[in-house]
């Protein structure tokens, strides 16, 4: 192995999505607002939950923890986009590199079992209704929250166990806008092996598969279930009810395809940055836009949230 130009790194330079100036001012407006929207949806989410006992069910404290998991990526993932901008300074050291890597690592895999406890609500919602309520009770469902968060933080302590190993890299420029997992083993001149076999089997096979299968099952019981129902409105009603969670299953699994599936040597790091900025800015804020605008009772309770913030706001000017 050649080991021109390959030593120990103390900081990697972020490069960002462009060096073109007018470009970052624009990239950092639309992250920026983004970040707001994607903090205000998810809070408003939380607050709704929390305030609306018409909410207080299984579906919507799934979604409370899917909300928690996108406000924390979201600032994990795109805080130095901001904070570089405001400083100028794109260096960040090794340790909080591979930190950022790790907790980006834990909440995909998280997110990924919320929604696969999420389908499982969703059958048992249409396929055992009349059961629903036992075998989704309150114990069961902080169980299975616990589960989602413990496994993917176990999941990824491996990962983070060896790149604190990694001794040499090729270049200390991460050409990405937040340290992630595949520019980092492309600048890396250690041995990669374990991790390329631990994120294909592990990460791909068991990280991301899993809860695929486990939804993919899932929605093929709750379709077989709604193609029984004989009236229109009746299957209309039944599939509205997992509209939301099926989009957003859509949408993450096919980003995540597109960004992790290929080895390390073929990905093309200019094109995932793009695809990369879509799943860590674009999804967190799509979330709670795809519940609040296909779920009415979400929507129910933003609206009467709104028309009680207006009628004490009346009161208040009168006064």
């Amino acid at each position: 192995m050649d080991h021109t130009n390959m030593s120990a790194v103390n900081n990697f330079i972020i490069s960002g999505i462009s060096d073109d100036a007018m470009i970052q001012v624009t990239i950092f407006l639309l992250v920026f607002i983004i970040y707001l929207l994607t903090l205000g949806g998810n809070l408003t989410i939380l607050l709704l939950v929390s305030q609306d006992t018409q909410l207080h069910t299984p579906m919507y404290f799934f979604l409370c923890n899917l909300s928690i998991l996108d406000i924390i990526s979201a600032t994990n993932n795109l805080n130095h986009i901001l904070i570089s901008f405001v400083s100028g300074d794109r260096t960040v050291s090794v340790l909080r590199c591979i930190m950022q890597i790790f907790i980006f690592l834990s909440l995909t895999c998280g997110e990924l079992l919320i929604l696969a406890v999420m389908g499982y609500d969703r059958y048992v919602a249409v396929c055992n209704p009349l059961r629903y309520h036992m075998i989704m009770s309150d114990r069961i469902c902080a169980l299975l929250a616990m589960l989602c968060w413990v496994l993917g933080t176990v999941e990824s302590i491996p990962i983070f166990w060896e790149l604190l190993k990694f001794s040499c890299y090729k270049s200390n420029m991460i050409n990405h806008f937040f340290c992630d997992i595949m520019p980092v083993l492309t600048l890396s001149c250690s041995e990669t092996h374990f991790l390329d076999l631990y994120i294909l089997t592990i990460g791909v096979g068991i990280s991301a598969f899993s809860p695929c299968v486990i939804t993919f099952i899932s929605y093929v019981f709750i379709i077989a279930t709604i193609l029984k129902i004989q009236s229109t409105t009746g299957r209309h009603k039944a599939f509205y009810t997992c509209s939301s969670h099926l989009t957003v299953v859509i949408l993450l699994y096919t980003t995540l395809a597109i960004q992790y599936m290929r080895p390390h040597s073929l990905v093309n790091l200019d094109s995932n940055k793009l695809i990369s900025l879509f799943n860590t800015a674009a999804l967190p804020i799509l979330n709670p836009l795809i519940y609040s605008l296909k779920n009415k009772d979400v929507k129910d309770a933003l609206l009467k949230r709104l028309r009680f913030s207006i009628i004490m706001n009346h009161k208040d000017s009168k006064i």
